[in-house]
């Protein structure tokens, strides 16, 4: 698998949901600074609701934001063979039969992306397969949640 096509498309997809939560802040923004969301009484809280949420959505927005740099930033060395799993590795595990494609990246675990036909998961090296992984290499046995697994690559 080609990595910078694989960054291109983690980044292509961190851009859609960025411009989706900058929507929806902008949204909720907008909703608790209307004038018909004024309180009617002391115990109307809906404008400060919104507000609560526009926030929450904004900080959302800017953890994607530090993410797509993270990942535009990430170097992608080519792993050797016998080389172990680090950042910016992209690794095929077989567990039982069931083979998996997955990206050790920087932020956002769990993204998963599309490439050729082919679903890759973005796994962190702060997630627990992420620090079972790290630092296997090819060939090994790794103790998954579900039994164990057979690392086949890093690339």
């Amino acid at each position: 698998m080609n990595k910078e096509k694989l960054r291109q498309l983690i980044l292509d997809q961190l851009e859609q949901e960025w411009r989706t939560q900058n929507a929806a802040a902008d949204l909720a923004r907008d909703e608790a600074t209307h004038e018909e969301s004024r309180p009617e009484s002391k115990y109307d809280t809906h404008s400060q609701e919104a507000a609560y949420l526009a926030e929450g959505q904004a900080r959302l927005a800017a953890d994607i934001a530090e993410a797509r740099i993270a990942f535009e930033s990430l170097p992608l060395p080519a792993f050797g063979p016998q080389d172990p799993v680090a950042l910016g590795a992209l690794v095929q595990l077989d567990q039982s039969g069931d083979r998996a494609w997955y990206f050790v990246g920087p932020y956002r675990g769990g993204t998963s992306v599309d490439f050729d036909g082919t679903a890759v998961l973005v796994i962190t090296p702060q997630s627990p397969l992420g620090r079972r992984l790290m630092g296997v290499t090819p060939g090994s046995a790794v103790a998954l949640p579900r039994g164990s697994g057979l690392l086949l690559t890093v690339q």
